[in-house]
């Protein structure tokens, strides 16, 4: 394999969680004062943490985003996604095949808490490939565009990130892959902007999950 490891971003790659989400952040933040379209909040907080955009938000609302805010967005966020999330269709066939031949060196890396996270990959089925090799830029000394979530994935699954593979459906997680020294592929289902994510230092881009482990396989015999 000329990847030793694959690391993948979570929300949007292996789950499905983007419109949940921010169909919550959407309502949350029209209560308090800055009511916008569906498509305008996900072009805005799509692959960013909420606390990132604290200045736009509180200058949009003229109220402070204060813990309170957070933990009530938080709740109904997680009720919202245990109620409806779905696995990205081919993403459960695609992880099981790949934890088998990479000998497990799979982790997950998300900008996202890491209560969603592992609520997420345990809702879908994923959590038991993953392990304990889930990692949140929550608990990072900084969160995606920097690399720091990817590195400590790497160091974790003790492979070096030129040989890390890094799966990701955003500029921001492209750049944070990229920054880490690893090759970056961008998921990008019909409708997304390919070119963002080409632009931010994706090699290559893919539409279907499920391909991914015959995308793998390709690139095998490329560097064979």
């Amino acid at each position: 394999m000329p990847f030793q490891a694959i690391l993948f971003d979570c929300d949007g790659v292996l789950v499905d969680s983007e419109p949940i989400t921010m169909r919550v952040l959407r309502d949350c933040l029209a209560e308090s004062g800055w009511d916008m379209p569906l498509a305008e909040c996900m072009a805005r907080f799509v692959g960013v943490t909420v606390r990132s955009r604290t200045e736009q938000i509180e200058a949009r609302t003229g109220q402070p985003l204060t813990d309170g805010w957070m933990d009530d967005f938080y709740a109904r966020r997680n009720a919202a996604l245990a109620a409806e999330l779905q696995a990205v269709p081919g993403a459960v066939p695609a992880v099981q095949t790949l934890h088998a031949r990479l000998d497990g060196r799979l982790a997950c890396a998300s900008g996202a808490d890491r209560h969603k996270v592992e609520m997420q990959l345990r809702q879908v089925g994923l959590a038991p490939y993953f392990g304990p090799h889930v990692f949140s830029g929550h608990e990072m000394p900084h969160s995606k565009p920097a690399p720091d979530v990817y590195l400590a994935a790497a160091a974790a699954l003790e492979v070096a990130p030129a040989r890390c593979l890094v799966v990701e459906d955003t500029p921001t997680g492209v750049q944070a892959g990229v920054a880490a020294g690893a090759a970056v592929w961008g998921y990008c289902p019909p409708g997304a902007d390919g070119a963002a994510l080409r632009a931010a230092g994706a090699l290559q881009l893919f539409d279907d999950m499920g391909a991914l482990p015959a995308l793998m396989a390709a690139a095998t015999l490329q560097n064979q």
